[in-house]
């Protein structure tokens, strides 16, 4: 056990690295293997909100810094069933959302992807991982939690789960912060709608224009924890979503080969690694959950 007695840094510092060790600890035991992430690629996540871009000179081709695993968990599914990494991600967002207290232009995403997943499985996998790191790190950290006066609860299971549209109808379009202080502990938010929501995101075939996809909101204001679902993996249906959002497949063309050798159905999620010592620590602002932290628009930090 660790004892913290030089600085709250130190002390958020040893968390983190509890969430990570239990994380990984959990994962291998519901039998996931680790992969290690990919840092440039020609294809990455496309968002579906304003980033600015991240793109490179790799020996005369244009190639990007990784904004999630994404597409390339989706690829690595023909070689194991369950996996996960810790991917580095780079997100350079517009300055305005620095005050919001939860952006970083680079942070780090445990993602995992299970082939033949349902959203169902998905929202298991996700508990069960939450309370481990939970559980870890207040038996592991009791003293760090202590010095930052921070009495973490455990939640129960199942978790309560609202669809996006009754959330917005409670809580207005941008819902994700009043919804979260409105909680007592950790919900799922389901259902989305397909404008909302990257073309990788599966369409639910019974109700067109409903994707089959998951957020977990913290409770106490912290909002988003957890982002995922079931994923689109036939040519046919991509190449239509493409269409619908306006998105020259060109940009994608190294992954359509891939999607046209054929990848297998999954569903997976992403959930950040500082958003979540924030959440556990009872950080005011994500940036304290790192070092060398880098707050979009700031410039000239290390």
């Amino acid at each position: 056990m660790h004892i913290c007695t030089d600085s709250k840094r130190l002390c958020v510092l040893v968390i983190k690295s509890e969430i990570m060790r239990s994380a990984g600890a959990y994962l291998r035991e519901q039998g996931f293997i680790e992969i290690l992430p990919v840092i440039l690629s020609p294809v990455t996540d496309p968002l579906h909100h304003e980033t600015y871009g991240g793109a490179i000179d790799y020996y005369g081709r244009p190639y990007q810094l990784t904004k999630s695993m994404i597409l390339h968990k989706q690829i690595a599914l023909r070689t194991a069933p369950k996996i996960f990494c810790f991917s580095p991600n780079v997100r350079m967002e517009p300055e305005e959302r620095a005050s919001l207290g939860r952006y970083l232009a680079e942070f780090v995403q445990l993602d995992l992807e299970v082939r033949d997943g349902t959203r169902d499985e998905l929202i298991e996998i996700g508990e069960g991982l939450l309370l481990a790191i939970l559980q870890g790190v207040k038996e592991r950290c009791p003293g760090e939690l202590e010095l930052l006066k921070r009495d973490l609860a455990i939640p129960k299971r199942p978790f309560r789960q609202i669809t996006y549209q009754e959330a917005e109808q409670q809580f207005g379009e941008k819902f994700d912060d009043a919804l979260s202080k409105s909680l007592a502990a950790p919900s799922w938010v389901i259902d989305f709608p397909r404008e909302v929501r990257e073309f990788y995101d599966r369409e639910d075939t019974s109700r067109p224009g409903t994707l089959i996809d998951i957020d977990l909101i913290y409770p106490e204001g912290y909002a988003e924890a957890l982002s995922g679902g079931e994923r689109e993996h036939t040519l046919s249906r991509i190449l239509r979503r493409f269409e619908q959002d306006g998105i020259d497949p060109q940009r994608f063309s190294e992954y359509l080969k891939a999607v046209e050798e054929g990848i297998p159905p999954s569903a997976g999620f992403g959930i950040g690694i500082e958003r979540l010592t924030r959440y556990i620590c009872g950080l005011d602002h994500v940036k304290e959950a790192r070092l060398f932290a880098k707050v979009p628009g700031a410039v000239g930090s290390i």
